[in-house]
C-alpha cells in the first residue's frame, strides 16, 4: 500500500492505494480514502500530513504482513502423540484474571502472605481456586487437578490449597473490606440502595456440629445446613456476605452484617431493601436510625385485620400523574367486555396503589399497596395449573397427602371421612378443596410494600423490584458454581469455600457489566469453558473453540485476541503480561 494525493478543484485528497493482479492482469485500487489536506491535518493533530499519511499507510502494511504470515506446523501421520503430554489449554479465565488483577487480589494476597510469612504461593492459589470455581467448579481435589487445563500452570501442591483455605477464613474480613474498596475504581458502586437475602446449602451428613446444624431448610432437605447472607448494591454487584450456623434465625443475621459495613467499608448512608421473612420489627427500627431507611415486602395476608380490609377493598385506588380515584371492581367489569385487544392490553399493564402512614410497636411506616389486572391474570395462571396437577393426582391415587412448601399442590385436596350424607366413610375421600381456592384467589394482583422513605410510590416499587437479581446470584453460586455439596467438613475451610464463590461471584458480575450485560452468567461461563488452544510449541497456540459475538464481545472489550489462526508464544507472552496490569 502506498499514499496517493489527488487534485481535485485546487485541493489535495489523499488515498491509500495498492496494486493487485486481477485474471493476471496488473490494477490500482483505491483502500481507503483518507480525505482532503485540511481534513488529514485534523486527524494527524497538527503533524505534516503527508508524513502522518505515510505512517498510517507502514502501520496497515505491517498489520496486513502479520495477516499473511504463516506459520508451518509439522506433522506426521505415522508418528504417535507424546504418552500424557497435555495438548489442550483453556483461556477463557484470561479474562476472569483481567478483573483480578483489576480488583488488585494479586496486591490483597501479598500482604496477606507477608503477615503469615508464607512459604508457599498464595496469590497462584487462591486465583486459581477462583478461576475454577467458575469455569470448572468441582471439589478442591479436582480444583487442582483441574487448574492444569489453564494456559498458567499451578506452582503449588494440593497440601498448600488446603493450608491457604485455613488462611482465607482468618482473613476472610480483610479481603472483603480491601475488595470493596479496590472495586471503587474498577465500577460503579451504587450504595444508596443494599440489597440483602439469606439462603442455606445443606451438607450431606445425618450428624450435626457447631457450624452445620439442623434448621429450616429453604429446600425442604432433612439435612445440616450453613447460612450465608448476602449484601448487593443498586447495581446488582455483591458488596459483602456472612456465614452462620445452620440453626441461627435468618433474621438476626442482617444487623451485625450491616454493622460491619457501615465500620469496615465507611458507609453510612443507604436504604436497606429485603424481603418480609428477613424484615423483622427490631432490622426496621434499626434502619430509621442515622441516615438509613429500608423497603421491605409486605405479606397481604399477614396485614391486621383493618389493614387488610383497606388493602382489599376495590376503592380509593390511584395511578401515578392522575388525581383521580379509581374503583377496581367497576375497571375490571369494564375490562371484560373490551373488545379491542390493545385497549385491553393497555389496562392491563396498568399499576394501581394506595397508600397510608401505620405506626405499630414503635414504629411508624409507609404501607404501600399495588394492583396489576395483569399480575392477578399471572397469579391465577399459575393456581389453575397447580388445581390440575391436584385433580389428577386425586385421580391417580398415587402420592401421599404430605406437603411441606406454602407452594405445594397438595394444599388444595381436602380429605374427609365423612360421606355426602354425613355418615361416616368406610375409606378416606379426597376431593379438591373449593375454600382454599376462594381463600387465595382474594389476594390475586395484590402485592404490599412498607418503607419508611417518602419518595414516590413509583420510586419505592423499582427498587423492591431489583431484589430478583440478588435471588439470581444465589442461583448462580447454587447451580452454575456448584457451591454445594460441599466436599469439606472442618468450620474454617467451609467458611473459605463460600469466600471463595463470593470472590467468584464478583467477579462474574463485573465480566457481565464490562459487556453491558448482553449476554447470562450460563452463556458466559459456557463460553469461558469452551475457549481452548492447542499447542503447538515453538509454532504457538492455535484456538480450537467456535469465534462467536460473544467471544468478538470479550476480545474487544478486553484489549486482547486469542481467536488469531494461530498465536505465537512471544505474543502469548504479551498477552499474560497485559492481564497482570
Amino acid at each position: 500500500m502506498r499514499l496517493k494525493i489527488s487534485k481535485c478543484k485546487n485541493v489535495n485528497i489523499f488515498y491509500v492505494i495498492k496494486t493487485v493482479y486481477i485474471d493476471g492482469k496488473e490494477k490500482t485500487v483505491t483502500v481507503e480514502r483518507l480525505g482532503s489536506q485540511n481534513e488529514v491535518l485534523k486527524k494527524s493533530n497538527g503533524e505534516d500530513p503527508v508524513l502522518w499519511a505515510k505512517k498510517y499507510i507502514e502501520k496497515l502494511n505491517k498489520e496486513e504482513k502479520e495477516k499473511s504470515k504463516k506459520i508451518p506446523i509439522l506433522k506426521s501421520p505415522s508418528a504417535l502423540l507424546e504418552k500424557d503430554k497435555q495438548n489442550l489449554f483453556n483461556c477463557g479465565y484470561f479474562f476472569l484474571e483481567k478483573i483480578y488483577h483489576q480488583l488488585q487480589l494479586d496486591n490483597i494476597c501479598k500482604d496477606i502472605s507477608t503477615k503469615h510469612k508464607f512459604t508457599y504461593d498464595f496469590n497462584n492459589i487462591l486465583s486459581r481456586l477462583i478461576y475454577s470455581r467458575i469455569i470448572y467448579p468441582s471439589s478442591k481435589l479436582a480444583t487442582y487437578e483441574l487448574s492444569k487445563k489453564f494456559v498458567e500452570q499451578p506452582n503449588f501442591d494440593l497440601q498448600h490449597i488446603y493450608r491457604a483455605l485455613g488462611i482465607i477464613a482468618k482473613e476472610d474480613s480483610f479481603i472483603q473490606s480491601e475488595l470493596y474498596k479496590n472495586s471503587l475504581k474498577v465500577c460503579d458502586r451504587k450504595t444508596g440502595i443494599l440489597y440483602y437475602d439469606c439462603t442455606n446449602y445443606f451438607f450431606e451428613i445425618e450428624d450435626e456440629d457447631e457450624f452445620r446444624k439442623y434448621g429450616p431448610s429453604k429446600e425442604h432437605r432433612p439435612n445440616p445446613i450453613t447460612q450465608m447472607g448476602l449484601f448487593m448494591d443498586g447495581n446488582g454487584i455483591p458488596l459483602a456476605f456472612c456465614m452462620n450456623a445452620g440453626n441461627v434465625n435468618e433474621q438476626l443475621t442482617l444487623t451485625p452484617l450491616e454493622e460491619k459495613i457501615i465500620k469496615d467499608f465507611d458507609l453510612s448512608k443507604f436504604v436497606v431493601c429485603t424481603d418480609a421473612g428477613l424484615a423483622s420489627n427490631d432490622n426496621r427500627i434499626f434502619n430509621t436510625k442515622g441516615e438509613r431507611a429500608f423497603i421491605t415486602t409486605q405479606s397481604i395476608k399477614k396485614l391486621k385485620s383493618h389493614l387488610k380490609s383497606w388493602a382489599l377493598s376495590p376503592d380509593g385506588w390511584h395511578l401515578t400523574g392522575s388525581n383521580k380515584t379509581f374503583n377496581i371492581n367497576l375497571i375490571a367489569k369494564k375490562l371484560e367486555n373490551i373488545s379491542d385487544e390493545k385497549q385491553k392490553q393497555k389496562i392491563m399493564n396498568l399499576t394501581f396503589y394506595k397508600e397510608r402512614w401505620i405506626h405499630e410497636n414503635n414504629l411508624e411506616q409507609r404501607l404501600i399497596v399495588t394492583f396489576s389486572f395483569k399480575y392477578q391474570a399471572y397469579q391465577k395462571h399459575i393456581r389453575d395449573g397447580q388445581i390440575e396437577r391436584a385433580k389428577s393426582a386425586i385421580e391417580s391415587k398415587n402420592f401421599k397427602l404430605d406437603r411441606r412448601k406454602q407452594t405445594d399442590f397438595k394444599r388444595f385436596i381436602k380429605q374427609t371421612s365423612i360421606t355426602k350424607d354425613g355418615e361416616i366413610a368406610n375409606k378416606k375421600v379426597l376431593t379438591i378443596n373449593s375454600d382454599t381456592i376462594s381463600k387465595e384467589s382474594q389476594f390475586d394482583g395484590f402485592y404490599g410494600v412498607c418503607t419508611n422513605l417518602e419518595d414516590p410510590v413509583e420510586e419505592i416499587i423499582k427498587v423492591n423490584h431489583r431484589r430478583w437479581e440478588i435471588e439470581e446470584s444465589f442461583r448462580i453460586m447454587k447451580s452454575e458454581f456448584k457451591a454445594r455439596p460441599v466436599y469439606l467438613s472442618r468450620e474454617d475451610r467451609i467458611r473459605a469455600h463460600f469466600t471463595i464463590c463470593f470472590i467468584s461471584l464478583l467477579i462474574l458480575r463485573l465480566l457481565e457489566k464490562k459487556i453491558d450485560e448482553k449476554y447470562s452468567s450460563f452463556e458466559i461461563i459456557n463460553c469461558l469453558r469452551n475457549m481452548e488452544l492447542l499447542n503447538h510449541g515453538v509454532a504457538g497456540y492455535e484456538p480450537v473453540y467456535t469465534r462467536t459475538d460473544l467471544t468478538d464481545l470479550l476480545h474487544e472489550q478486553f484489549g486482547f485476541r486469542t481467536d488469531y489462526e494461530i498465536t505465537d508464544p512471544m505474543e502469548m507472552k504479551k498477552i499474560l503480561r497485559i492481564l497482570k496490569k
